[in-house]
């Protein structure tokens, strides 16, 4: 089991380098190009089955204990280790970062975006998976730290070199944002593993802040907790998201919302909760103040962008939905309670099905129609999926009815768990406040309901020979084959995370409950 994490997190950061050599004969294909985007689906795909075989061998009777671990000496004069090791709360975001990029990497060897030459693309995404399989592994905070900037570059490269219209500006504001945010986070790491004489993330846990004094802890929370909410990102940390969203190719918005994102919040909840408890206490109700504010505002911002005549961007809109989203899981960690921290896990892993699933929706939808300005795709009465590729049409209304939390799907137990934590918070949390909190967010998933719906009747409903847009009466090409293998894994997942909520909850609450009793089952 060692062998197989290790092997998870190494093996794309090999495929990389490869990826940039020439290929050996007997595996060129047709040409060069095939070969490579080849490797990548081999690559990733090598990863993804390894990932299930390490969730099929995961000891489910004790989802608490860290297992697969693998604990090396590496700078001995800091205390720093080569320390990797999953339970609970990791395996599912470990298993859905192996997927996504698995189906990123199928879809681009059919489509690749308009760029420069696939070696460098395939290569990117690779480096890529390897830094967010590794930032959900390693337990040596120096390490994660090296793993969550590890993401970055790989991410710049792909919106700067394969994006859409004003990708340069989306680029640099992405990467100002999450490196200004990450040298606070640093700071706030060294002083914890300064004042506590050791990085292992393990052992601090255990430790439960007994170590550090409150103001160190008020402090590293702060520090770490700016950097993290950068990259969740938290409201008013979030305007590079848009941005990066709108100019990203398919697969970098899916990477993007899927797994990148949820790098801040796995912070969250497994360095802060359980390492600087009193901290925490300290910050939790504004950090639940500036979620809940995100939930509204994204929602708001959904809304305009939805309005007729406003010239909204498909992809933007879905990119600003994201804001809303993640301030229901940064809701359930402020809660510092089971029920709330389970239901922001599970609130993320719903996300990157979702949103992923909705942003490979929406590049297809820009690819058939040229474009994902929702006026012009509406036309005079309406873009009319339903009528002119039904399959497509249908899916997304799938997508967008799961993403406003329908019951049976992934996207209500999170939201659900999150508003039950806000009513009972952890003690010493004001119960008033947190009830209010928890009303506000309720009143978020009315107007998540109000901006998908508005969505789905301007893009799928109206007449197919009335639309007025640039496919003409036209009938558009359904889903292909690629397109139904990439995106019916999503699909299924969600419905079976919302119909049967207990195999990831039975997975995380063990382990959150350890984490939240400090270290002990």
């Amino acid at each position: 089991m060692q062998f197989l994490l290790a092997f998870i997190v190494v093996a794309p950061l090999l495929g990389a380098v490869a990826a940039l050599l020439p290929a050996p004969p007997g595996l060129r294909g047709r040409n060069p190009d095939q070969a490579v985007l080849r490797h990548g689906v081999t690559v990733t795909g090598a990863v993804l089955i390894a990932a299930i075989v390490l969730a099929a061998g995961f000891d489910h009777d004790h989802p608490s204990k860290m297992q697969a671990t693998t604990d090396i000496s590496w700078i001995p004069a800091l205390d720093v280790r080569i320390h990797l090791g999953i339970d609970g709360i990791s395996l599912p975001l470990l298993v859905l970062t192996a997927l996504l990029t698995f189906l990123c990497a199928l879809y681009s060897y059919f489509k690749m975006p308009a760029g420069p030459s696939p070696k460098a693309f395939v290569a990117l995404i690779l480096v890529l998976e390897s830094g967010t399989l590794a930032t959900f592994a390693v337990l040596d905070l120096l390490l994660f730290f090296l793993a969550f900037e590890m993401v970055l570059i790989p991410m710049y490269f792909l919106i700067a070199r394969w994006g859409g219209d004003r990708k340069q500006a989306a680029a640099w504001k992405f990467i100002l944002y999450t490196l200004l945010g990450s040298v606070v986070m640093l700071l706030g790491l060294l002083l914890i593993g300064l004042k506590s004489g050791t990085f292992d993330m393990v052992a601090l846990a255990t430790d439960n802040g007994r170590g550090l004094t409150s103001s160190v802890q008020v402090i590293a929370v702060l520090a770490i907790g700016i950097g993290l909410a950068v990259k969740t990102p938290m409201w008013p940390l979030h305007s590079w998201l848009p941005d990066a969203h709108t100019a990203a190719p398919t697969v970098g918005s899916v990477l993007l919302a899927g797994v990148m994102l949820k790098m801040g919040t796995y912070g969250f909840v497994r360095i802060l909760l359980p390492i600087t408890p009193d901290g925490m206490h300290t910050f939790a109700p504004y950090l639940a103040a500036f979620a809940v504010a995100g939930i509204i505002y994204g929602s708001l911002a959904c809304l305009a962008l939805a309005r007729p005549g406003s010239r909204g961007d498909l992809k933007r809109l879905i990119a600003y939905s994201s804001v809303g989203h993640m301030g229901f899981v940064l809701l359930g960690i402020a809660t510092m309670t089971p029920t709330g921290v389970n239901g922001a896990l599970f609130a993320n892993i719903a996300h990157g099905l979702i949103t992923g699933l909705l942003f490979f929706l929406v590049g297809a939808v820009k690819d058939r129609y040229g474009t994902a300005d929702l006026d012009t795709l509406a036309g005079a009465t309406g873009a009319a999926l339903y009528g002119r590729a039904p399959r497509l049409g249908a899916l997304l209304a799938f997508a967008a009815v799961a993403s406003l939390g329908l019951p049976g799907l992934a996207g209500f137990w999170g939201e659900m768990l999150t508003l039950f934590g806000a009513f009972d918070p952890a003690e010493g949390l004001s119960r008033p406040a947190f009830r209010t909190f928890m009303a506000i967010g309720a009143f978020g998933t009315l107007l998540t309901a109000a901006y998908m719906l508005i969505v789905v009747r301007r893009v799928c409903m109206g007449e197919p020979n009335g639309a007025q847009h640039s496919g003409g009466t036209r009938r558009l090409a359904d889903i292909q084959g690629y397109e139904f293998a990439a995106w019916t894994p999503l699909a299924a997942l969600t419905v079976l995370a919302g119909l049967w909520p207990a195999v990831l909850l039975g997975l995380t609450d063990p382990a959150v409950q350890k984490l939240l009793a400090g270290g002990k089952s």
